[in-house]
């Protein structure tokens, strides 16, 4: 015979289960990508992409002295735009170099060349460990997609190293398909110096240990390097700018004045060029896309 106090409790049992239910967070929907060609990933409180809906990116003929790390991300992305295979890539060196116009520029121009081919989707530094989840979400969709961080780093092999690492690695699902993931940062091996060679001096074996932290970096196919520029680098770098924005000033006096505006920066780069240019050209009253 059935149990009458178990029975008495069912109903209450179903309302239980069904107040659960809808506390329980509801399944992230299916990202339209054909919303817009560029979004950033937020990952709470309610995981979603938010359409970006117009990425700040630079012309890539504007992007001077650093010509075969264009040649090398613009022949990866392109391939990868027209469903080839391609690499992941982590872009290191000097800052302001160009390192994350290069990623945007070479998504403009792949899309350019294959239209509409790829969204671009930028994950902060803080949200590395939520990267599975966006995988997981972007799997299976028709779109292909460039997953971008920005001055990626780690101070210490954290829940973040391991998740971008197994990410790397594929696991058993393998990265999809239609996913690549680009990267930027000032370390070479993403983490700090003075970390690795700690690890070397304090482990018993000290050339795995140092294998081990730089292990992370070696997991991405394509690593370009950026380093600073000369003066003549810089200043192909302004006079592009300043034909392209028409900006009505002699080679000569453009010269000086990027010279003193280079001195009082402490130095030259793509970024203090771009930041040059603007300055001259709200001088001479001319208007520039930001």
């Amino acid at each position: 015979m059935p149990d009458p106090a178990a029975h008495a409790l069912l109903p209450t049992l179903t309302r239980i289960a069904e107040a659960l239910e809808r506390l329980a967070p509801a399944p992230p929907a299916r990202p339209d990508l054909g919303a817009a060609d560029g979004f950033v990933w937020h990952p709470a409180p309610l995981p979603h992409l938010a359409p970006v809906p117009r990425i700040a990116a630079v012309e890539v003929v504007l992007l001077k002295g650093v010509e075969q790390q264009k040649k090398i991300l613009l022949e990866n992305t392109l391939r990868f735009a027209r469903g080839l295979p391609a690499n992941n890539a982590m872009l290191w060196g000097a800052r302001g170099m160009g390192k994350s116009s290069l990623v945007k520029a070479a998504h403009a121009a792949a899309n350019a060349e294959v239209a509409g081919a790829l969204a671009l989707i930028e994950i902060h530094r803080e949200d590395i460990r939520t990267l599975p989840d966006l995988l997981n979400i972007l799997r299976g969709q028709e779109r292909r997609c460039l997953v971008f961080c920005d001055d990626l780093s780690f101070e210490r092999e954290d829940a973040d190293y391991k998740a971008l690492k197994s990410v790397l690695d594929g696991g058993i699902e393998g990265r999809p398909a239609n996913v690549l993931f680009y990267a930027t940062s000032n370390r070479r091996h993403l983490m700090p110096r003075d970390m690795i060679e700690n690890e070397s001096r304090g482990a018993i074996h000290g050339q795995e240990a140092v294998e081990e932290k730089v292990s992370l970096s070696d997991r991405f196919g394509l690593w370009i390097g950026f380093h600073n520029c000369d003066q003549e680098t810089f200043f192909a770098m302004i006079e592009g700018y300043a034909e392209s924005f028409a900006l009505p000033i002699g080679t000569e006096e453009l010269r000086k004045a990027a010279v003193e505006w280079s001195i009082t920066r402490g130095g030259r780069s793509g970024r203090v060029a771009w930041q040059f240019v603007q300055d001259m050209a709200g001088r001479l009253g001319v208007r520039i896309a930001a």
